[in-house]
This record gives C-alpha cells, structure tokens and sequence, in this order.
C-alpha cells in the first residue's frame, strides 16, 4: 500500500524524513495507535518530574510544607496553556475526580433531573446515576445519532430538560464515539434557563487550540491525553456563582479557603506530575510547534480512517464508515466488520487481543451496539503505522469476526 504524502513538522524528521522518535520512550516493539487514551510523556518531562521527586524524597518536610506556595505557581502555569485565568482553576489527579468535584459540591434538591447523552463517558454516567439515586431524581439521557450535527445535538439534549433539571453534564470530544458536542451553544441555552452546566473536557486539552469554552459553569479536562502532561494531571475550571460551592475531594488544611485556594492544600500527595506538566507542554512547543502538531496529527487521522476503511471495505464487501457528524482533530472512527466489539465487555477483550496477538496498541468501543475502531494520532505517528494496521490487523479482524 503506497504511502501517501503527509506534511510533518520538521523538527519530527530525522535526514532521512523519519520520525525522530527521541523525545519519547514508548516502546519500539508496539504500534501505538491509541494516544487518546494515555497519551505519552516527552522524555524531557519524564526527567523534570524524576527531579522533583528526588527533591521530596531529599527534604520531604521542607517539600511538603511548601508544596500549596508551589501549586499556586503550577495552578497559573496550566491556566496559561489552557488560556483561562488561575483564579478560575483547580487541579485534580483526573477528569474524572473534577467531575466528583462538581457532583460532591453541588446541592441537589429532592427529586432533581440530571441531563446527558448516549455519548457519556461511562464512569461519569455512572456517577450522575449516584447522585440521582441519593436525592431520589433521575437521569435523563438524550439519544443522538451518531451523525447529528450541532443544531440536532442541542435540540436533542434540552429537549431532554424540564423544570426539575439540576445540572446538564455534557461532553466537549467524547471517547467512544470520537465527536463533539456544541457545548457553548448548549451552556447558552441552559443559562437561559438557569441550569448549570457541567462540561467534561478529557479529551480537549492540547488537541483544541482554545480548549475551555468561554461560558459559565464547570469544565473539567485531562492534560495527560494530547497535551502529553504526565499522568495523573487534570484542571477543573468554575466560573460564575456557583464556583463557590466547589471543594476538594478530601478534607485538607485549605478549609480556610474558597476555590481555587482550597485545592492547593493536597496533604502528601504526590503533585510532580503536576509540577512538570509546563515541561511537556514546553517541549512540544519548542520541538515542534502545537500548532504543527494539530495540524499534522488531525491530517493523518484523515489518511488512517481512509486506509483502514479502504482495507475493510476490501475484506468484507461492506462500507466501514462510521458517518460522525462532528469530527474532532486527531480522533476517528473506522466501523468494525458486523457482529465484532458489539458489547462494551467485548471491546475490551478484541482491544486485548490486538494489543497481544499483533503489538499494535488501540482503542475498541462500542455504540448503539456495533463496534468500532477508534484511532488517534500524534506527532511521534506516521502514514506507515496506519498502514500496517490496513496490511496486517484488518485481515484477521475479518476472520476473528467470521469465526465467532
């Protein structure tokens, strides 16, 4: 399969016009076609936080006692890469713990309607039924296709809205299904109504430009996906008045204090990760330029899902396109031969099986009950890794599907 031409940062090509895959340390033995999940940590970061740690292990009292000084200045570092004020942001070990922040502070009255779509990632569903089920409401889900395009997805969802809806949690990219949502215009209508919002933002940092809407709610986001922050490392962002209602997952000596204050109190927990997060996001500026990196990562996704979808198409007779209405950057999705991945249990054993029968890593979901294939890219990829998934994996996917 000839390689098609792709324009990649220059800074990313060896002489040769290979990738210089020094910045980073996965492993050469694997096709990594899965960065949306983890993402991966430049070396240069790696080794800041290394620092760091020795500097906690060498004089922990000394570190510890002036770890919320030195987590005011990170707090800024990241509110300057996400382009939103410090004041407006805490930082939390994930997304998810953002999204308990939110759900834990708030106050919902008995019998109160949370609102969300078939999209939700599913530990943050899970969540929102918790808190249903403790003040006696519900979740409300709204169905949107696959295909919708932004002004049916915001219909959809506040069609799902009534005069006891407490929160809208709504996600910015989502994981299984590799879209967007129109979360401002979405915010928009809520505020009209008086219902706060709650956006999840895993996958937006580094892969948006501008990442946080400019809207008044709550928007939480992961820095270890496409911005490449080392793992562990997340921001929430409040605006407006129910920011001050939000406090930290555990009880700490920030009591005295409102948000974003009361977060920099975090007892022993390890924050190096957090610390050296201006160091990933740094690298890649300097190395390669996030804009670059956007652009050249977001084209090859192109090339990828077209590869692929050619390659099914070829084995199975049938279209492999998974028509998304609101495509994102470097996420895509390729449909999976009929009957593969159809239950969430199942995508994790095919993702498994992949990942060990031919040492290429992915990523398998499931929606509306087919199965897909979701690929990400970033700079350290390239058209051949695509490729040899089409030459290899498609094949005996076909077959794992024939045979079950």
């Amino acid at each position: 399969m000839a390689t098609t031409l792709i324009t990649a940062p220059a800074a990313m090509l060896t002489p040769t016009g290979q990738p210089a895959l020094s910045d980073w340390s996965l492993t050469g033995d694997k096709i990594h076609l899965n960065h949306g999940s983890y993402g991966a940590v430049p070396r240069a970061a790696q080794e800041h936080q290394l620092a760091l740690k020795a500097l906690m292990d060498a004089n922990p009292c000394t570190w510890f006692m002036g770890q919320a000084a030195a987590l005011a200045g990170t707090r800024a570092e990241v509110a300057d890469y996400l382009r939103v004020d410090a004041d407006d942001l805490a930082l939390v070990p994930n997304a998810s713990a953002g999204v308990s922040v939110v759900y834990n502070s708030l106050t919902f009255p008995n019998g109160a309607q949370i609102v969300t779509t078939d999209h939700t990632y599913g530990a943050v569903l899970e969540g929102a039924h918790r808190v249903a089920r403790e003040c006696n409401g519900e979740v409300r889900i709204a169905v949107v296709p696959l295909d919708a395009d932004a002004a049916l997805s915001c219909e959809l969802v506040m069609a799902q809205v009534t005069e006891r809806t407490a929160l809208i949690v709504i996600d910015q990219i989502t994981s299984a299904t590799a879209r967007s949502f129109p979360v401002t215009e979405i915010a928009r209508a809520a505020k009209e109504l008086g219902i706060p919002v709650l956006v999840d933002g895993a996958h937006a940092p580094g892969a948006l430009a501008a990442p946080v809407p400019d809207f008044e709610g709550f928007w939480v986001g992961n820095l270890h996906k496409f911005a490449c922050a080392p793992r562990g490392t997340a921001a929430v962002v409040a605006r407006g008045p129910l920011r001050e209602q939000l406090h930290p997952l555990i009880d700490s000596w920030g009591f005295p204090h409102a948000f974003p204050e009361s977060f920099d109190h975090v007892g022993t927990q390890d924050i190096t990760s957090w610390m050296a997060a201006k160091t990933s996001f740094d690298t890649i500026e300097n190395r390669y330029g996030w804009d670059a990196v956007r652009s050249y990562s977001s084209a090859l996704a192109d090339y990828g899902q077209a590869t692929i979808q050619d390659a099914f198409a070829a084995v199975t007779g049938e279209d492999a396109t998974a028509d998304v209405g609101m495509s994102v950057g470097h996420l895509r999705l390729v449909r999976l031969p009929r009957g593969l991945a159809t239950t969430h249990e199942e995508s994790h054993s095919v993702r498994a099986w992949i990942s060990d029968t031919l040492n290429i890593e992915t990523a398998i979901t499931t929606f509306g009950g087919a199965g897909y294939l979701r690929l990400s890219s970033h700079v350290y990829n390239t058209a051949g890794d695509f490729e040899d998934f089409a030459e290899r994996a498609v094949p005996e996917l076909f077959r794992l599907a024939h045979n079950r």
